[in-house]
């Protein structure tokens, strides 16, 4: 199957652009953090993904969140 390539249209509607803040690579899996105004977002994606997407700190990015569930406690 095809992948997404950068710039490829997601279907996602909540988008947060922002930049990059660090990137812990541990095996398979890289740690992303965003920082979107007010917003800091983590996304567990592959290593591959971070390669693709040359991701690392000080780059521009948005983080697409696309969730089937959200959970909320009270504070």
């Amino acid at each position: 199957p095809d992948r997404h390539r950068a710039g490829d249209t997601l279907s996602a509607r909540n988008r947060f652009p922002g930049v990059v803040t660090s990137v812990e690579v541990d095996g398979v899996m890289a740690l992303v953090e965003i920082e979107a105004g007010p917003h800091r977002i983590t996304a567990a994606i592959t290593r591959d993904a971070v390669e693709e997407l040359d991701l690392r700190p000080g780059v521009s990015a948005t983080a697409a969140v696309k969730a089937t569930s959200v959970m909320v406690e009270r504070s």
